[in-house]
């Protein structure tokens, strides 16, 4: 196996172990609040607050959060994304080395003369 298939397995390896934990996450999300609720309501644990809404609510919050982090954050700043950047970087040194090297080349010529 080639360099480049081996990176695309990993990052696709990686992108279903994310999508994993968050399934995971959201089953784990709807069984605690379950429990939240039957915590609260029937045996009237922690009345008259409604603690079971404000947990839930917060852990909502959670869950859409790792939704964005897995779907969309990921999503578009991938291997390509990362390699782009990268390379983009290097373009600007090898230029700024040049700028630098014509730079001493007049510098040196300028004290020769």
């Amino acid at each position: 196996m080639d360099k480049e298939t081996h990176e695309l397995y990993e990052y696709a390896r990686k992108r279903i172990k994310q999508k994993k934990y968050l399934y995971y996450h959201f089953v784990f999300f709807l069984i605690g609040s379950l429990f939240m609720f039957v915590a609260n309501e029937l045996l009237d644990y922690g009345q008259p607050t409604r603690w079971d809404i404000w947990g839930s609510t917060a852990w909502f919050f959670v869950i859409i959060l790792h939704f964005v982090n897995v779907y969309i954050t990921n999503r578009f700043m991938n291997k390509e994304w990362e390699r782009d950047q990268v390379e983009r970087l290097m373009t600007k040194q090898k230029n700024k080395i040049e700028q630098l090297s014509v730079q001493l080349e007049q510098d040196t010529l300028k004290k020769e003369s």
